[in-house]
């Protein structure tokens, strides 16, 4: 089955709601496609400003993270319902930069993909290695161990609505760029991955993006790779030139 293409900005932590509301608008008219599914992914206090703003267009609004607990005393933390509620229909998992400096482990991205899917949340759980663990030769092994412990407890069909993002944490913010075979190589393991989970369907059906310095120029490369549905998009999200990733063909 042919599965459609997926182009999804991660904007981290950038752009207030005016500046959102903003770029949205410049770039409803410029990210129409056929072939790519388009997802903003803005910070908590943007996302009300981007639902208004994509509106009538076919840009899907996420959030960059959310907490696993329902409601409580949990400070500074943002619940799937109150996502929901605001217009979210996507949801960052797992991001290296969540893990790296907020002390994110795979444990706590399975609560959290647990979370989201129970809420009725696409999740676009990410994994990577770094660039010690590629030069260690243990790529591979570090990546399918994250997968494995972001879907414990995860159904088939449950499965097979999620998106995975393979994100080289040595290519991220960083100009570098893993090679479109470098890409592939990860991006089918991962799907070898879930076919030993969950068969072949979901294997077949399930989306897997690149992420990590995916731009313009490098887009249409990657994603002609047979395992690599798409894109997780840092900074090169953050301007109208997101449009040529979109429409990458």
């Amino acid at each position: 089955m042919a599965r459609k293409t997926i182009v999804a900005g991660n904007w981290k932590m950038n752009m207030t709601p005016t500046q959102t509301a903003e770029l949205i608008e410049t770039l409803k008219p410029l990210v129409v496609s056929d072939y790519s599914d388009v997802v903003l992914c803005v910070p908590a206090i943007d996302i009300p400003a981007a639902v208004a703003a994509a509106k009538g267009s076919n840009i899907e609004i996420g959030a960059e993270n959310l907490y696993f607990e329902d409601k409580g005393a949990y400070t500074g933390e943002i619940s799937a319902d109150m996502l929901l509620d605001a217009g979210a229909k996507y949801v960052i998992i797992g991001h290296s930069e969540r893990r790296e400096y907020f002390g994110e482990t795979d444990e706590t991205v399975n609560k959290k993909v647990l979370k989201a899917i129970e809420k009725g949340l696409t999740p676009i759980i990410c994994c990577g290695e770094t660039l010690t663990q590629r030069e260690q030769g243990i790529t591979i092994d570090w990546v399918r161990q994250q997968i494995k412990i972001a879907f414990q407890n995860v159904t088939a069909d449950q499965a097979k609505a999620t998106v995975i993002a393979y994100e080289p944490i040595w290519a991220i913010g960083t100009g570098k760029t893993a090679t479109s075979d470098q890409a592939e190589e990860v991006c089918g393991a991962i799907r070898q991955c879930i076919k030993e989970v969950y068969g072949d369907a979901v294997a077949e059906e399930i989306r897997i993006q690149y992420g990590g310095s995916v731009n313009a120029g490098n887009a249409a490369e990657l994603f002609a790779k047979p395992d690599i549905d798409g894109g997780l998009v840092g900074g090169a999200s953050l301007k109208p030139d997101f449009s040529k990733i979109v429409n990458y063909k």
